[in-house]
C-alpha cells in the first residue's frame, strides 16, 4: 500500500487546519498566539496546493488532558464532519502531554483518513512508522509534565513553609502578593457571625436570615447566605491568625482533580501567622459550641449527594435546586419527597426587609419514587434499537472474559504498599495530637488504613488466592439479564437512572421536563395524582403521561 511522505503530501491538493496552544504565563514572543498563527499562515501560503481552512487555538489551558480545550474538541468534531484533510501543529507537547489522549485522538483521526503533522518532531501519523515515533515522543512529553508537576508542588510547599499564602480572597481577608490583608467590611461580618453564634446562641439558619435581612453580601456579592458558608467561616482557623495549607491536594497530574487532604499529604501549619480578626478565646469558644451543637448539620452537609437525583432536579420558576426531605405516612413508614429549596426555606415568593426576592411559588412536593417511575416511562419511550445494544454489550463481555483473569501476586509491590500504609497510619496520630485532624476524621481514616493493611496481609499469607475457576458464562448471563431489565425499563435501578438523567426541570406537578444524557431531546412529563381506594394510608398512585418535544 502506498504511503505518502511529507514531501509527497506537500504536493497534494489538501484542506489544512492548524492547531496551537500556549500558556498565558509565557512571555516569549515565539510562543505567543500571534506568532504561531502568523507562522502557520505563512507556512501554508508557501504550499500552492494547500488551502488553509481554519486555525484552532487554545490559550492558557493545560495540555495534560483535553476536557477543557474547547478549540481542540471543536477541531475533532469538524474532522468527523469532513471539513479538512490534515492537521498541522508545532510539536507533540502542543497537541497533548498525555500519551493516552495523543494516541486516542490520532488513531481516531487516522480512522477517518485525517492525518496530523507534528512539524518540529517531523512525525506524520499517516506514515507506517508514525504511531511508533509518536508514542515515544508523547511518552517523553508526558514524563516532562510529571517532572514539571513535581517541581511545582515542591516549590509551592517550600513557599508555604515560608508563610506565602496560596489561595483567593475570602470573607474578611484579601490576598495580595502571597499575604493576607484584613478587609474591614468583610471583617465586620465575620465578627458578627461569631458573636451571633457564640454569645447570642443563634444557629446557622437564623444567622443566614439575619445577615440577608440586614443587607450583608457574601464574598461573591450574593445576598442569599447559606448554612454551609456560615459553618465554613466558623471552622476557618485563619480568623484567629493561624494558617493551615495543603487542605486539598492533586493526586494525579494528568486529571488535575483536587481532593480533600485527610492525611494523605502533610499539612503546612503556621501558628500566629497573620493579624487575626477575632480573638483566640472567641475562636476556641466557637469550636466548642460547634462540637456541641452542629455535628449532625455538618454530617448532612457532607452527604448532600447521597440520593441518585441529588443536584439534578431544578425549579423551573426560581432556578434553585430541589432538596429531599423525609416524610412520614400515617402507618409510620418513611418516604423521601423533593421540594424547591427556596420554597422550603422561605415559603411563597416575597420580598424581605432588605429588598431581596426570596421564596418560590412552585410548592409541589414530589415523591422520589414518582420521579423514578417518570424516568422509567421516559426510557420506555426512547426510540433506539435495544436488541442491537444488548448484542453489542454481550459481545463486549465475551471479549473481556475471554482473557485469563488470574494474575501473579507481586509480593514486593504488596510489601511497599504495606510499608506506605503503616507510615500513613503513624502520621495520623501526629496530626490528631497537633489538632490538625478532628477526632472523627482520625478514627475514620485509621479504620480505613487498618482494613487495607489487613487485606494486604491476608493476600501475602495466601488467604485470598483464588483456587476455583469462575463460571464466566454464568457471569455473562447474569449481566445480560440485568442490562436487559434496564434497557427495556422493566425494573427501576437508581444508579442506572442517576447516570442516565442529565437534569429534571419542575415547573409544576403537571409540567416536568426530563433531559437525558446522550439524547438531544426533551420529554414533557405530567404526573396525575389519584388516591388509592384500597390503601388506608392514603398514599398516591400516579398515571404518567410522557411526550417528546
Amino acid at each position: 500500500m502506498f504511503q505518502p511522505t511529507i514531501f509527497d503530501i506537500e504536493k497534494m491538493h489538501l484542506r489544512i487546519v492548524a492547531y496551537c496552544r500556549v500558556s498565558t504565563d509565557k512571555s516569549d514572543q515565539a510562543n505567543s498566539f500571534a506568532s504561531q498563527k502568523r507562522y502557520f499562515e505563512e507556512y501554508i501560503k508557501r504550499k500552492p496546493n494547500w488551502k488553509l481552512v481554519e486555525i484552532y487555538a487554545d490559550e492558557g489551558l493545560t495540555g495534560t488532558n483535553t476536557k477543557k480545550r474547547k478549540a481542540f474538541k471543536k477541531m475533532i468534531a469538524d474532522a468527523h464532519l469532513g471539513k479538512f484533510d490534515i492537521i498541522i501543529t508545532k510539536e507533540v507537547s502542543r497537541f497533548a502531554r498525555n500519551t493516552v489522549d495523543t494516541l486516542q485522538f490520532t488513531r481516531e483521526l487516522k480512522a477517518i483518513n485525517v492525518g496530523v503533522l507534528f512539524m518540529l518532531d517531523n512525525i506524520d501519523t499517516l506514515a507506517p512508522d508514525g504511531e511508533l515515533r509518536l508514542t515515544i515522543m508523547a511518552s517523553l512529553a508526558q514524563e516532562e509534565s510529571r517532572k514539571t508537576s513535581e517541581r511545582v508542588k515542591w516549590g509551592q510547599k517550600r513557599q508555604m513553609e515560608k508563610g506565602v499564602v496560596f489561595g483567593r480572597n475570602m470573607l474578611g481577608y484579601d490576598v495580595r502578593g502571597g499575604k493576607l490583608y484584613i478587609n474591614e467590611e468583610g471583617a465586620q461580618i465575620v465578627k458578627l457571625i461569631f458573636h451571633k453564634f457564640v454569645y447570642e446562641k443563634k444557629g446557622a439558619h437564623t444567622i443566614c436570615r439575619e445577615l440577608r435581612e440586614a443587607g450583608y453580601k457574601t464574598i461573591t456579592g450574593n445576598a442569599m447566605w447559606t448554612n454551609t458558608v456560615i459553618l465554613k467561616a466558623l471552622r476557618n482557623e485563619k480568623y484567629c491568625g493561624d494558617l493551615v495549607q495543603k487542605k486539598t491536594y492533586t493526586p494525579d497530574y494528568l486529571t488535575h482533580a483536587k481532593k480533600y487532604n485527610h492525611g494523605e499529604e502533610d499539612f503546612v501549619v503556621l501558628r500566629n501567622h497573620h493579624e487575626p480578626i477575632i480573638s483566640r478565646e472567641l475562636w476556641d469558644m466557637a469550636q466548642a459550641e460547634l462540637d456541641k451543637r452542629t455535628p449532625n448539620e455538618e454530617i448532612r452537609s457532607k452527604h448532600s449527594n447521597r440520593y441518585p437525583l441529588s443536584g439534578k432536579i431544578v425549579c423551573g420558576c426560581c432556578g434553585h435546586k430541589f432538596v429531599a426531605r423525609s416524610k412520614k405516612r400515617k402507618d409510620g413508614s418513611v418516604y423521601k419527597a423533593w421540594r424547591c429549596h427556596s420554597a422550603a426555606q422561605h415559603g411563597t415568593s416575597k420580598t424581605d426587609k432588605a429588598g431581596n426576592h426570596i421564596g418560590c411559588d412552585v410548592k409541589s412536593q414530589i415523591r422520589n419514587e414518582d420521579f423514578m417511575l417518570a424516568i422509567q416511562k421516559v426510557v420506555e419511550c426512547i426510540d433506539v434499537n435495544r436488541d442491537a445494544i444488548l448484542k453489542s454489550l454481550t459481545d463486549t463481555l465475551k471479549n473481556v472474559f475471554s482473557y485469563d483473569k488470574k494474575q501473579a501476586i507481586d509480593n514486593d509491590e504488596i510489601q511497599k504498599k504495606l510499608s506506605n500504609l503503616h507510615s500513613r497510619r503513624e502520621k495520623l496520630l501526629d496530626l490528631y495530637l497537633s489538632e490538625d485532624l478532628s477526632k472523627e476524621a482520625y478514627r475514620e481514616k485509621k479504620i480505613s488504613y487498618e482494613a487495607e493493611i489487613s487485606e494486604l496481609e491476608n493476600i501475602l499469607n495466601g488467604a485470598n488466592i483464588e483456587t476455583t475457576s469462575y463460571d464466566y458464562n454464568q457471569a455473562i448471563n447474569d449481566i445480560t439479564e440485568y442490562m436487559t431489565s434496564m434497557i427495556y425499563a422493566t425494573e427501576r435501578d437508581e444508579i442506572f437512572y442517576k447516570n442516565l438523567v442529565e437534569k429534571i426541570v419542575v415547573h409544576s406537578r403537571e409540567d416536568i421536563d426530563v433531559y437525558l444524557n446522550l439524547f438531544p431531546h426533551k420529554w414533557k412529563v405530567v404526573l396525575n395524582s389519584v388516591l388509592s381506594s384500597d390503601d388506608l394510608c392514603g398514599s398516591i398512585l400516579n398515571t404518567i403521561q410522557v411526550q417528546r418535544n
